[in-house]
């Protein structure tokens, strides 16, 4: 009976990997459509987000097959971390649709000349999803907690980019719509930092049975 059960935990892990995978090619690629001002990216990132939406009712849908089996304590611990990783992920591909648009439309004007370094904050919120990731693949508990230290990073480029934003809406009507796009596709990011440090928790959460969601940071 176990043999069985681990046959489709298997599955699900493949299924979250494959997910996984999209998410992140979602999330450089939204980026890029923004920095580059490329329309066609925008089309793939909202192409990959349909994908992603549809694994996460395939993974919904096994796990709640294999919670029907009253798996051991730990394959428990397998299939709720699975789905709460599902959930974030999802959400990390609709934050990266929400880049492209927001790169869509700031397509349409003139750039906005800023000194906040997008691209760095980007690679921050890339790096700590990955992270997330390779720590989930490799059952490694400290380089998730490595991975949630990071999100001050990302936190502090938010707060700045914003502040910069604000000063440039005050100093000119014309670049109010452009900065609200910035600002919007900045907030993204720091979303996707947010959900990879819940990827993180989770990874932690499998591994050492302990729930540090709450914890003091």
């Amino acid at each position: 009976m176990h043999t069985a059960i681990d046959k489709e935990l298997a599955e699900l892990k493949q299924k979250l990997l494959t997910m996984a995978s999209h998410t992140e090619t979602s999330v450089r690629e939204a980026v890029a459509a923004l920095v580059t001002r490329n329309d066609d990216l925008v089309a793939k990132v909202k192409a990959n987000d349909d994908v992603i939406d549809a694994f996460e009712v395939e993974i919904d849908d096994l796990a709640v097959h294999l919670l029907a089996k009253a798996p051991l304590a730990s394959d428990l611990r397998s299939v709720l971390v699975a789905m709460k990783i599902s959930q974030n992920l999802e959400r990390i591909g609709d934050e990266a649709n929400k880049i492209a648009k927001r790169g869509r439309d700031l397509n349409r004007e003139a750039s906005l000349k800023l000194n906040v370094d997008f691209s760095k904050m980007a690679d921050v919120a890339a790096a700590m999803l990955k992270g997330a990731l390779d720590a989930f693949v490799n059952h490694d508990s400290a380089a998730a907690r490595a991975v949630i230290t990071q999100d001050a990073e990302v936190n502090a480029f938010n707060k700045q980019a914003r502040a910069e934003l604000e000063q440039l809406m005050m100093a000119s009507p014309d670049n109010v719509h452009r900065a609200l796009n910035v600002m919007i596709a900045v907030k993204c990011l720091e979303r996707i930092g947010d959900h990879a440090t819940n990827i993180a928790e989770e990874v932690v959460y499998l591994c050492e049975a302990q729930d540090i969601r709450h914890a003091k940071k």
